[in-house]
């Protein structure tokens, strides 16, 4: 029933995947275009709602980013808590390979960026920038080549991201956080604790989840957090047993509701939203300088020798488990997809290296996080192809 359910889950993500990749295709022709300005000036814009007190003031790009993909973040929350209380990760061991491959996906880019800027004189703070997958990218290219490849693969992609993405958050956390607001903070975790209790004893009817998020959402950007860390932490809180008045799990409800929203309409406008970067005056000189050598290399390189490496070390120390029904070389196509950094390793860009939007430093970091990022989604889509067709071959096998 469980791996029933996480495929029927794929099949809006499958479909899905060349819209996102379409989506950022048009992005990066338009940044390109005659129409650029006011591509990036829509991006820049303000947009206001005001709901009695409560007054927000984003641009379009915060809006997407901090607002669509929260929701975003609450069904991967979902489906994470759900395999490990029902499904592929409920054996400890599996779930701890994902985890050690994390770990590994976070400290193998920053050794190998450090050692290129090192080794060309780059600059050192950029090393955080090729610590994140971008789960998003990552999935939409497993979506397109996974046909014929087990689900449990899929799964261990999506808790590796999470947890390399909530790696990233923290160290945004530690290096680079400012005027975080304590009070806002404090109701967000207290909300949190308070939903936990009454969702334990007490059934929460689905109108009071919905308000419940929206306010710990807009806590949290009250209080100057990423709002991905939230919605994660709300999505833990949601009841996985069925109700007893229609049989029905709240979990698997929100899940099954908000799903296609976010595979054909928050993705794409995500995709479209962030892969615009314009080339306009670009020079080889900077096309190829330390920043981007050890950004692309860091994401392309470190990030399969880091998953693979501790995903073999976990296996072989017992302390973790392969994936069930996965060989070693579709593990390797999907360590190769966890280079895909773009969204965060962008966002760290920007804090690494503060500045104008076309400064030198904030233009190479582009550079470098597409670079890896292509790299990485073309060659592990092939790694992955290829592993597929070897697979189909077994399965049918010529006359």
């Amino acid at each position: 029933m469980a791996r029933r359910f996480t495929l029927d889950f794929l099949r809006t993500e499958a479909g899905s995947g060349a819209v996102l990749g379409v989506a950022a295709l048009m992005a990066l022709i338009i940044a390109n275009s005659p129409w650029s300005t006011d591509y990036f000036g829509w991006l820049k814009s303000q947009y206001v709602v005001q709901l009695g007190p409560i007054l927000l003031e984003l641009t379009i790009s915060d809006w997407i980013k901090e607002g669509l993909m929260a929701v975003f973040f609450l069904v991967v929350g979902l489906e994470i808590k759900y395999e490990i209380l029902r499904g592929e990760l409920s054996d400890p061991r599996k779930l701890a390979t994902p985890v050690f491959a994390a770990i590994g996906g976070m400290v193998a880019p920053a050794v190998v960026y450090l050692a290129v800027a090192g080794l060309l004189g780059g600059p050192h703070a950029g090393w955080p920038i090729p610590l994140a997958t971008d789960i998003a990218f990552a999935l939409a290219v497993f979506a397109m080549v996974a046909r014929n490849l087990p689900s449990s693969l899929r799964v261990f992609l999506l808790t590796l991201a999470i947890v390399d993405d909530l790696g990233a958050i923290a160290l945004i956390a530690i290096l680079f956080s400012s005027g975080v607001q304590i009070v806002p903070l404090l109701w967000v975790a207290g909300l949190l604790i308070a939903g936990a209790l009454v969702a334990r004893w007490k059934k929460i009817p689905s109108p009071f989840w919905v308000l419940g998020f929206g306010l710990i959402w807009y806590l949290t950007v009250q209080a100057g957090l990423s709002t991905s860390l939230t919605a994660v932490a709300f999505a833990a809180i949601v009841p996985v047993g069925a109700r007893q008045s229609d049989g029905q799990s709240p979990l698997r409800e929100a899940m099954h509701d908000l799903h296609p929203y976010v595979a054909w309409l928050i993705l794409p406008l995500f995709a479209f939203a962030k892969a615009g970067v314009s080339f306009a005056g670009l020079s080889l000189d900077q096309a190829f300088a330390p920043l981007v050598l050890g950004v692309a290399l860091g994401l392309f390189i470190g990030k399969q020798i880091g998953v693979l490496g501790a995903a073999a070390l976990a296996s072989m120390t017992g302390l973790g488990r392969r994936p069930t029904g996965a060989t070693w070389l579709e593990l390797y196509g999907v360590s190769i997809l966890c280079g895909v950094g773009f969204t965060m390793s962008l966002f760290i860009g920007v804090l690494a290296f503060p500045g104008a939007i076309d400064s030198p430093e904030q233009v190479e970091v582009k550079i470098g996080v597409l670079a890896g990022s292509m790299l990485s989604a073309i060659t592990g889509a092939i790694v992955l192809g290829i592993a597929a067709g070897k697979r189909k071959k077994l399965a049918d096998p010529a006359p």
